[in-house]
């Protein structure tokens, strides 16, 4: 993912989130205002964003509490998958240079990755010890530690996708709770009671407002963090190519000819498995 995009989204998340508190407020003063004008009667003074969310009820509770996992989640991950944080400026030229002009010397492959750190530098401290073993060996081991290390990231970014399920459910749930009670309310006041009736829908509907609010903006969250660890696959993926054309071979004079032809097929193999099995 382009760097620019990070700083686009969080402006967006950030006015959209802004902007919850002024669209609730003016839900709920549009509300009273029409009741109070069926009624014949002077408006009400307007309900706050804090008396409107003590309407929603006590499932107002647990969708607050995915609020809280939203927030924490998505600040986590965007600063976790960070390309400077996973792909160091340079990984791939010093992976090279430590490698040694023949991509033999192991000890000091070993010994950057470890020094770098970070998933990308475990993928490639997977495949350095199999040189001279053949290609196959070091791509395998290559796309299992990948595989590895891209089912880690997405599982760090679930959440999101769980609070994106859930939040809504929560919300429409307690909608029919207030449903019920507005209808059971109703009932009991008996007929020419209209108003108890309305008060009560247009207060179980907080509930669904207020856990759309927070899935919407969750799930673009989420598929913008999974877009950018597809994108960190890439390029591992092409880094991996790399990686074996200067270590291809090294042990194996008569594969040295050929190693061209591993090379292209692992520019589908090497990364894009990981992705399939995470």
């Amino acid at each position: 993912m382009n760097n620019y995009r990070l700083p686009l989204f969080i402006l967006a998340c950030a006015l959209s989130f802004a902007a919850i508190p002024f669209g609730t407020d003016l839900l709920a003063q549009g509300v009273v205002a029409a009741e109070a004008a069926n009624a014949g009667e002077t408006p009400p003074e307007s309900q706050t964003l804090l008396d409107l969310i003590a309407k929603g009820g006590m499932l107002m509770i647990p969708i607050g509490l995915c609020s809280v996992v939203a927030v924490y989640v998505a600040i986590w991950q965007f600063l976790a998958l960070r390309r400077d944080q996973l792909i160091p400026s340079g990984f791939r030229s010093k992976l090279r240079e430590s490698l040694g002009t023949k991509g033999d010397d192991v000890d000091s492959g070993l010994a950057y990755c470890k020094q770098v750190g970070g998933p990308v530098s475990r993928i490639f401290q997977a495949g350095i010890p199999k040189i001279g073993k053949g290609d196959e060996v070091i791509e395998k081991a290559i796309e299992d530690a990948g595989a590895r290390e891209v089912g880690k990231m997405k599982r760090q970014v679930r959440p999101l996708s769980a609070v994106a399920t859930i939040s809504p459910l929560l919300g429409l749930l307690g909608t029919v709770y207030g449903m019920i009670g507005a209808f059971q309310a109703a009932s009991a006041a008996g007929a020419g009671k209209a108003d108890t009736l309305a008060t009560g829908i247009y207060e179980a509907l907080v509930t669904t407002a207020a856990g759309l609010t927070l899935a919407i903006p969750v799930l673009i969250c989420h598929q913008i963090l999974t877009g950018k660890i597809d994108s960190l696959v890439d390029e591992v993926d092409d880094v991996a190519v790399d990686f074996l054309e200067h270590v291809g071979g090294n042990g194996d004079g008569d594969k040295k000819s050929s190693a061209r032809k591993p090379r292209a097929k692992s520019k589908s193999a090497s990364a894009k498995p990981a992705v399939a099995a995470a």
